[in-house]
């Protein structure tokens, strides 16, 4: 597993997360994956 740190850019503001994930996974996975996460926190 490895921890990479994504700007993601949302409702015109830009924001840091952290994604945890595999050696493997691709760069698409990893954006959406960061896009997810801040849209979720979005919702709450």
């Amino acid at each position: 597993m490895v921890q990479v740190d994504v700007t993601v850019t949302f409702k015109g503001k830009s924001y840091l997360t952290n994604v945890l994930t595999n050696w493997d996974t691709s760069t698409e996975e990893i954006l959406q994956l960061a896009f997810e996460q801040v849209q979720k926190q979005w919702e709450k």
